[in-house]
């Protein structure tokens, strides 16, 4: 193991760029024609059910608590009726063979099967050995899932850890800073990088009135001006959260070191240009339209 200084932001770049190509998945038709075939057919059920998965066939409070941006009413209409439908380790399944179709689609057979593959899955794995499961459900759930052999899908998994790591110690992050789930959207969103709200509206189960509730209690905050803009204070904030987040999250980078980090950033950025440039991603995701 080393412990070689690592530049203050390099593991989030690092960890942005491995949750790129993990939240391809997301967004692959070949993840919804997966679960239709096990039984699950509507694309909330199914976007819940892959991600809690891996902590077994929990009920509504448990994904609510976890996920933190979904309104819990939206939760509850699918989930725990979604594990009637099909098992946990169903789902898994499903998933496993979707990412695994997907990767092959997106980034092409000649790069899955790459030496360059092997290698961002073996640094991708080496950085989660130093991963702390306390506090992190998430991580810790699909920690105890088994490391797929072929190559890209064990970068995918090793993708899927640290980004669920980093994850549950940003949630630590937002409720320190006093922001509950729609207000920590609509901050980010703000910030002209968060996903846009017609999105989040269309799947996080949220109306209108209440992201113009929410705009209105983070505007009386000081958070954001009478533009819907981060006010200076507004801007502080977002900053101290993603200070907090990289402390959280930083053993898995200074444990895979700063030469290994900066190796892992530069492949995945390889690979997370390829699948943008293959269309993994809806055009109109990201903003603040």
């Amino acid at each position: 193991m080393t412990t070689a200084a690592l530049e203050p932001r390099a593991g989030r770049r690092c960890a942005h760029v491995l949750n790129s190509l993990h939240a391809t998945s997301y967004f692959a038709p070949e993840l919804g024609e997966e679960l239709a075939a096990v039984g699950v057919t509507h694309p909330r059920a199914a976007n819940f059910a892959v991600r809690a998965a891996a902590m077994g066939a929990v009920g509504a409070g448990t994904v609510t608590a976890a996920f933190y941006n979904y309104k819990h009413e939206l939760v509850a209409r699918f989930v725990p009726a979604v594990w009637s439908l099909a098992s946990p380790e169903a789902v898994l399944a499903a998933r496993t063979r979707a990412v695994d179709a997907a990767l092959r689609r997106l980034l092409g057979e000649e790069t899955v099967t790459s030496p360059e593959m092997a290698e961002a899955a073996e640094l991708g794995l080496r950085a989660t050995e130093a991963c702390a499961r306390g506090a992190r459900p998430l991580y810790a759930a699909h920690a105890d899932l088994p490391v797929p052999e072929e190559p890209h899908l064990a970068y995918f998994h090793a993708a899927t850890l640290l980004r669920e790591h980093r994850g549950d110690g940003h949630l630590a992050a937002l409720m320190t800073a006093g922001l509950d789930g729609l207000e920590a959207m609509v901050t980010h969103t703000a910030t002209g990088k968060g996903t846009a709200p017609k999105w989040v509206l269309a799947t996080r189960g949220w109306s209108q009135e209440e992201w113009d509730a929410a705009v209105a209690r983070l505007r009386d905050r000081g958070l954001l001006d009478d533009t819907g803009e981060l006010t200076e204070r507004g801007v502080a904030l977002r900053e101290e959260i993603e200070d907090t987040t990289d402390r959280l999250d930083r053993a898995p980078y200074e444990h895979l070191g700063a030469e290994g980090v900066a190796r892992l950033t530069e492949l995945g950025a390889g690979f997370a240009r390829a699948a943008l440039a293959a269309g993994a991603f809806p055009a109109d995701l990201i903003g603040k339209g």
